[in-house]
């Protein structure tokens, strides 16, 4: 059937993260032993204490329609969180609880930008940033980073992209996809040049913010008094406390901007899932502490992955800082002829090559704006990593 779609569905691209698990997939029906290092979710279970809130939740019939921006008391743990955890002080008010970080990220674009308005994506961005600025019609600059440079924005690079035009700066910390993460010292240099531009708005986006390594320690934007009101904080559930499949996101900003988020929600989905919610509060009611063996683990995996990168030629990656992601440059390998005679062009021509000659998914570089990457997820067992990285060294042996 020929159907005369909207404009907008053929000008949106697919997330290539997620096109890359759905061959994956496809594969794995098809009997091949493909290990998918492409996707970015914890391979733990919810924790007990998160699914007894759940259950409780549904003996408690709490199964009506929730008030658009989330259930109050789950807000109130959220600002006691932000309080605990970050240092950040806000109200009910600041908060919009969303159906997933996604939807929180979404919610902000299309409340704050106006077709024509410039966004600034510092590079590699997490691949949805730029569809959103694309579908709510905005001039998408960026700012490149490289593996040199720990993949991090300064402040005087920041200040040299900026315009009175620029209504928006979209970035994460830790960073999806090259786990690199601003220190407090570093913030308050890029927050010094943010002030400078009153009309600027940014998104803090630390969904990682539970998975840092060493000695670093998390730092927030919106710490910073002199530009608070110009930051949004999103976070959510998903990964440090391995709950993908509940949908909960939230964030924290100026009370106009909560407003604004929660009158975009209410015409599009309403209240995220009530018992969902109330899982959530769990999570926010408790010390990291509860969850960081999940932590422990990405560390010992981080360290066998970067050791593993080590023995393979050609490829070079900043060690991450956070995340569960390495972010390998690749360039060696372009130009390369495959054994079939395809040569490889670029970051897509070797996540392909090695789905097929490696039977190892991973995401091009491409899809978070830096074609010289590729990026390889280690949320999944160590057995698994280094079964995969041994076939991924296999495979690039034989380009030629």
């Amino acid at each position: 059937m020929n159907v005369n779609f909207a404009k907008r569905v053929s000008e949106l691209s697919e997330s290539q993260t997620l096109e890359m698990a759905a061959k994956s997939r496809e594969l794995i029906k098809q009997g091949k032993d493909i290990i998918n290092l492409s996707l970015g979710e914890p391979d733990f279970d919810t924790p007990d204490f998160i699914n007894d809130a759940a259950k409780q939740a549904i003996a408690d019939k709490i199964t009506k329609y929730p008030p658009v921006n989330g259930f109050e008391e789950l807000r109130e743990a959220i600002c006691t969180k932000l309080k605990r955890d970050n240092g950040l002080e806000y109200s009910v008010g600041n908060i919009v609880v969303s159906t997933g970080a996604k939807q929180t990220l979404m919610n902000i674009f299309l409340s704050l930008v106006n077709p024509g308005d410039e966004v600034l994506l510092p590079t590699p961005y997490w691949v949805s940033y730029y569809a959103m600025g694309e579908f709510s019609g905005a001039v998408i600059k960026t700012l490149k980073t490289d593996v040199e440079d720990d993949f991090k924005m300064t402040g005087p690079k920041l200040r040299k992209k900026l315009t009175p035009k620029t209504k928006l700066l979209v970035y994460s910390s830790p960073c999806n996809p090259s786990g690199s993460a601003y220190t407090c010292e570093e913030l308050e240099d890029i927050a010094s040049v943010i002030e400078e531009f009153p009309n600027l708005y940014v998104v803090s986006d630390e969904i990682y913010e539970l998975i840092t390594f060493g000695e670093h320690k998390h730092a927030s934007l919106a710490s910073f008094d002199n530009i608070k009101d110009r930051v949004i904080t999103v976070n959510g559930v998903s990964k440090g406390f391995s709950m993908t499949g509940w949908r909960i996101g939230y964030m924290a900003g100026h009370e106009n901007i909560a407003k604004a988020c929660t009158k975009i929600q209410g015409q599009f989905t309403s209240g995220a899932n009530t018992i969902a919610q109330m899982a959530a509060k769990a999570a926010m009611e408790n010390s990291p502490e509860k969850v960081s063996y999940m932590n422990e683990a990405f560390t010992k995996r981080r360290q066998l992955i970067l050791d593993k990168l080590d023995e393979i030629d050609g490829m070079s990656s900043s060690a991450p800082e956070g995340a569960f992601y390495v972010f390998p440059d690749v360039t060696a390998y372009f130009g390369k002829d495959a054994p079939g005679g395809k040569v490889i062009a670029h970051s897509t021509d070797l996540c392909m090559y090695l789905l097929e000659e490696a039977e190892v998914s991973t995401v091009p570089g491409e899809a978070f704006g830096d074609e010289n990457c590729i990026r390889i997820s280690y949320a999944t067992d160590e057995k698994s990593i280094i079964k995969a990285m041994d076939r991924i060294k296999v495979a690039l042996d034989k380009l030629k």
